[in-house]
Order: structure tokens, then C-alpha cells, then sequence
């Protein structure tokens, strides 16, 4: 015959040495009462066998409601006790644990019970990362990070507003008219153009793979949090918008279908692709690392491609395909400021020589992608002058993060001055499309009611 024995188990800190028991109990019997190394008159509490469980003796038994704090063991196999918990006396005098199943721990007669020690699974990399991020404003966790007002950092909440009110959706583009282009251009001109949407439409997916999980997950600042949630929100239009582009163009099945599996079936797009993913499966690199890897992403991997689609509308091409590369740009260009805005913020900084053996890997890969393996010769652009461009872009992306220049290069694209990374007149503040939501970036102090009107 079995009763049920009701007990709180308290939290108890770690000591060292060997295993031992040192728990108190405490009813309406009577005050708090050790029990160590013998049987406890009042309770029949006796230590804990080296396997963990917590006994109670045949003929003591504790009353219902009754507490018991304690700590098994010590070094780092001591066992604290927390959350409450129910026993059952069996008929050899034994408890077992019903719920909390944290008493049992590494009882050889409850196995699902063990647990591997977690001093012995964390590298010394992952503690110094975890504790940097402690100290980063950024990333600290508060209780006050579910609610957005009042405003802690006003410069972040009017990125997250100016990314509002440029807000579009595929179907306000016209592409009626892009097909008769489509089919004037050499087979040289369509194999480019459908292989840098092929590209685009992969890495958007990946822009969001890193928003959701790490950056979204790690960033605590309210303020910060609803821009990457409304940059997933446009990453989700561009990554639609691109394979609608190539919907639109490619009438062949299969070929189409080739242009949207490119990170398998492009090697050259692989290896982008790579290089962004590798960022996001990094669990030994820091949030300042990360934050400037997808800044590359963005500002330099995008920037070529951005180029040759803008150097097509420069020769009155493609205007629906043109003026969402116009849109798309804009917004990308947004971002990337962002990350560079968030790097100011940053306690922890990558030192200059790490990040610019970021950026300078990040403007191989693209001048690899662009004058080799996509040359943009092949729609009348000069590769050259493209290796030109991209360096010129990484440039204006170190000063933005506070760095010195690496490559000391010009602009060669005079088409290209609205949309490259110019500090303060940057593309964005330009708004190029002229194309904003109505009264989103408007103040709340503006909507003033008043009574003056004439009727």
C-alpha cells in the first residue's frame, strides 16, 4: 500500500568535494530539522544513495504540505532542487519522482532521468561569446523589450519607419511592356539577365534565413526587433518580385526551373550562397562579425548585379525589370545601412583588421562572380570597370562603419551615383523612385485636432 507524499524541493547552489545531503525539513510539527548522514526522526529522510534518488524511509513519513530543501552530491555533479515535486512510498521504502523529475538525476532505475553536464558541452569559445553578449546593450535581455514605447533609441525607430513608408508589392510593377525588349535582346543579354534574377531570387531567401534565425532571436532592443521583422516582410516581396521577373521571361519549363534551383545548379551562385550561409552556422563568431558579414551581403554582393540591371535601363531597356531594381535597391540599401547603424551601437567591436578581411573576401567573390563566371562583358559592360565599381562600394561600406578605405577607388559608373553607399546622400534619402507611403514618416506631434477651419 502506497501513500502519496506531497514536498516542495528548493533551490540548493553547488559545492565541491564528494556527494552529500544537506536538507531541511519543515511542517507543522515543528521548525527547520537537518538530516545528515542518519535517518531523520521526524520525517525518515535519510541521505541520498550515490545514484541521486531521494529516499524516505518505512516508518517516517512526512506530513502533507510539509517542505524539503536540500543539495545532493558536490562539484559538478551536485544536484539542486527546485519547482515542486510529489513522491511515492513504495513498499521497499523508496520514493519515486511523479513530477519534476530532477531528484532522480542519475538514479541507475531512472536513466531518462540523466543528463549530461553542461560545463563539460560549452567550448571556451561559446562562453566568451555568450559573455560578450552579455555586455551588449543590443542583446541584453529586459523584461521591458515586449513593449515598444517609449522610444530608446529614436535613430533605429526612423529606419524602421522610413522602411514603412517605402513599402511596395510586386503587382503595383508593370511588366506589359518588358517582353517586346525581352525578345530584341541577344541571346548573350537574356542569358545574363536570367541568371543574376536567378541568383537574386536565392538570396533574398537567405537575407531572411539570418533574420529569423540569429539576428531576430539575438537583437533584445524593441526598436531594432520591428525593423527586421518589416525587413523579412520585404525580403518576401523582392524574393517574389524576382521570380515573378523570371516567370514572366522564361516560357521554357524546364529551364525555368533550372533558373529557380540555382544554388544547386549554378556553381558560381553556390559559392555565394555558401559564403552568406556559412555566416548564418557560425556559432563561434560574434554578433559584430555577423553584423558586418550581411552588411557585405547586401551592399557589395547586390551591388554588381544592381549595376548591369541599371545599366540596361541607362540604354532604355526593360522598364518594369529596371524600375523594381530600382525599388529593390532602395530597400537593400536600407538595410545595409541599418547594420552599419547597428554596428555603432555595438560595445564589442570586430577589430578593423577582421573586418576587412571581411569585406576584401566578400569583393573577390563578387569580382570572380561578375567579370568570370557572369562576366558582365556580355551585355556591353566593361569587366574592368566593374572590379572598379566594387571596390569602390566595399570602400564606402568600411567608412560607414567607421573604418578607413582598403582600395582608394573611384566611381567609374557616372549612372550608378544614386545608388552606391554615400553616407548621408545615400541612395535612400534621395528616394530615386520617389516612391513613399503617405504621411508614415510624419510625426505624432503633427496631428494636431484643431477648430479653425471655414466652413
Amino acid at each position: 500500500m502506497s501513500r502519496h507524499l506531497p514536498y516542495h524541493v528548493s533551490t540548493a547552489r553547488r559545492g565541491r568535494g564528494g556527494r552529500s545531503l544537506a536538507a531541511q525539513t519543515a511542517g507543522s510539527r515543528g521548525g527547520p530539522q537537518k538530516a545528515s548522514g542518519r535517518r531523520s526522526r521526524r520525517s525518515g529522510a535519510v541521505p541520498a544513495g550515490v545514484g541521486g534518488a531521494l529516499r524516505l524511509g518505512r516508518r517516517g513519513r512526512q506530513a502533507p504540505g510539509e517542505s524539503l530543501t536540500g543539495q545532493e552530491g558536490g562539484g559538478a555533479g551536485a544536484v539542486a532542487w527546485s519547482g515542486v515535486v510529489r513522491g511515492r512510498e513504495s513498499s521497499s521504502g523508496r520514493s519515486s519522482c511523479i513530477s519534476g523529475g530532477v531528484c532522480a538525476m542519475g538514479d541507475p532505475e531512472r536513466p531518462e532521468a540523466a543528463r549530461p553536464e553542461q560545463d563539460e558541452r560549452l567550448s571556451s569559445d561559446t562562453n566568451e561569446n555568450e559573455a560578450k553578449s552579455n555586455e551588449e546593450p543590443l542583446l541584453r535581455k529586459s523584461s521591458r523589450r515586449f513593449v515598444i514605447f517609449p522610444i530608446q533609441y529614436p535613430d533605429i525607430w526612423k529606419m524602421y519607419k522610413q522602411a514603412q513608408a517605402s513599402f511596395w508589392t510586386a503587382e503595383e510593377v508593370d511588366l506589359s511592356k518588358d517582353l517586346p525588349h525581352w525578345n530584341k535582346l541577344t541571346s548573350d543579354e537574356k542569358y545574363f539577365i536570367s541568371h543574376v534574377l536567378a541568383f537574386f531570387a536565392a538570396s533574398d531567401g537567405i537575407v531572411n534565413e539570418n533574420l529569423v534565425e540569429r539576428f531576430s532571436q539575438e537583437v533584445q532592443v524593441p526598436e531594432a526587433r520591428c525593423f527586421y521583422g518589416f525587413q523579412i516582410l520585404i525580403e518576401n516581396v523582392h524574393s517574389e518580385m524576382y521570380s515573378l521577373l523570371i516567370d514572366t521571361y522564361i516560357r521554357d519549363p524546364k529551364k525555368r526551373e533550372f533558373l529557380f534551383n540555382a544554388i544547386e545548379t549554378m556553381p558560381y551562385v553556390k559559392k555565394k550562397a555558401d559564403w552568406a550561409l556559412q555566416w548564418i552556422a557560425d556559432r563561434k563568431s560574434t554578433f559584430g562579425e555577423r553584423v558586418v558579414a550581411f552588411a557585405a551581403v547586401e551592399g557589395i554582393f547586390f551591388s554588381g548585379s544592381f549595376a548591369a540591371i541599371f545599366w540596361l535601363k541607362k540604354r532604355g531597356l526593360m522598364p518594369g525589370l529596371t524600375f523594381s531594381n530600382e525599388l529593390i535597391s532602395r530597400d537593400e540599401g536600407l538595410h545595409c545601412d541599418f547594420a552599419c547603424l547597428m554596428f555603432q551601437y555595438l560595445v564589442n567591436k570586430p577589430s578593423e583588421e577582421r573586418v576587412r578581411e571581411i569585406i576584401v573576401n566578400a569583393v573577390e567573390i563578387e569580382q570572380e562572380f561578375l567579370t568570370e563566371a557572369l562576366p558582365v562583358d556580355l551585355i556591353g559592360m566593361n569587366c574592368v570597370l566593374m572590379k572598379q565599381y566594387i571596390e569602390f562600394v566595399a570602400d564606402r561600406l568600411l567608412v560607414e562603419l567607421g573604418f578607413s578605405k582598403v582600395f582608394q577607388a573611384e566611381n567609374p559608373f557616372d549612372f550608378m551615383e544614386n545608388i552606391s553607399l554615400e553616407g548621408k546622400t545615400n541612395f535612400f534619402e534621395k528616394r530615386v523612385s520617389e516612391y513613399q507611403r503617405f504621411a508614415v514618416m510624419a510625426e505624432t506631434t503633427d496631428h494636431v485636432f484643431t477648430l479653425d477651419a471655414d466652413f
